[in-house]
């Protein structure tokens, strides 16, 4: 089907991506690659993508990483295969910037658990607290932020604050005890978590841990405690992926996203790597939001440059500070 790019437009903007078919001839990673060179634009992408978009990003990162690739780029397009709140961080750093999300339905379960104006209500019981958030919450919530953490990074500027420094820390509450538990802080927590990181199955991976005494369990932070308990390692993504790289283990049972994997195994083809379960049928535990985008969909996004992230001045403006104390706590502490 031969559409003009004004139709096409209009199209994205009604119906998303589902009325434009793509020549099936096409060699899509080609084709993407074209664009980005035509149109100046950086493609960042998470951990957890489909491993063909894994495939053809300019930088390949977790939420500390994309941040900072994010702020220094000099791309005129910057094409976000993530899931909402990353995309909007993008766009808080780069004002003039035009950023896309290949489908804007890609929102985050933990994001949503935390509504602005509840939040609002919140911090205001606690009117001696600073907020640290991390950095998996939407614009509203960084607005209401003193400091935007990433789970890369949270321990070390939780511990660079004095310890009377009285804390709030949103929106996720495993993070938080987390945080808490190894610090020994008395963080003030918001009840929030992560649909992925919450429904892995304590039984199912007690009983892969039997099958496979050789292997390591390593866990990401926003698991719920009982599954950290039964950790061997735990760390951000990017931590997680350094450990399997530099240990001398060659088994692993990894709880977080099984999008990961994918980086794991190209980094390590001689290592074993066996996602842990969930407690549903399925044997890897994927996020729905981040695998709505598709290869098809990051062509069409760069094609038709839609759908774009856009935001109110106020609100962005609100919504960086936090981050820039971020980026700049993180440069002083040295963490890269």
């Amino acid at each position: 089907m031969s559409v003009d790019i004004t139709t096409a437009k209009l199209n994205l903007e009604r119906n998303g991506f589902l009325d434009l078919e793509i020549d099936p001839s096409l060699d899509l990673f080609d084709e993407i690659a074209k664009l980005k060179k035509e149109k100046k634009a950086v493609l960042l992408a998470h951990y957890y993508q489909e491993p063909d978009i894994q495939d053809v990003a300019d930088y390949i990162g977790d939420s500390l990483g994309l941040a900072q690739q994010a702020e220094k780029t000099d791309a005129d397009i910057i094409v976000f295969a993530g899931v909402h709140f990353m995309a909007e961080t993008a766009k808080i750093l780069n004002p003039a910037k035009k950023v896309l999300l290949p489908d804007l339905n890609a929102g985050c379960s933990l994001s949503d658990s935390c509504p602005p104006p509840l939040f609002k209500a919140f911090k205001e019981k606690h009117p001696d607290h600073i907020v640290i958030s991390y950095i998996n919450c939407s614009a509203g919530i960084k607005a209401l932020s003193d400091i935007i953490c990433t789970s890369s990074n949270a321990k070390q500027i939780v511990e660079s604050l004095p310890k009377d420094q009285k804390i709030i820390f949103a929106p996720d509450k495993n993070l938080g005890a987390y945080i808490n538990k190894t610090t020994g802080r008395n963080m003030v927590l918001w009840n929030g978590a992560c649909m992925v990181h919450e429904i892995f199955s304590l039984e199912k991976i007690t009983k892969l841990k039997e099958r496979h005494p050789e292997a390591k369990m390593i866990a990401h932070p926003e698991c719920e405690e009982a599954v950290l308990q039964i950790a061997d390692f735990i760390g951000s993504t990017t931590q997680l992926l350094k450990y399997t790289q530099q240990s001398g283990f060659n088994s692993f049972i990894v709880a977080t996203e099984a999008g990961i994997l994918h980086q794991m195994q190209l980094s390590s083809p001689d290592k074993i790597f066996i996602p842990a379960p969930p407690d549903n049928a399925c044997a890897c535990n994927d996020c729905p939001h981040m695998k709505l985008n598709t290869l098809e969909k990051l062509y069409l996004c760069l094609k038709y440059e839609q759908p774009e992230i856009l935001m109110d001045e106020e609100l962005r403006i609100q919504a960086k500070k936090p981050i820039t104390k971020m980026l700049e706590m993180s440069r002083e502490l040295g963490i890269i």
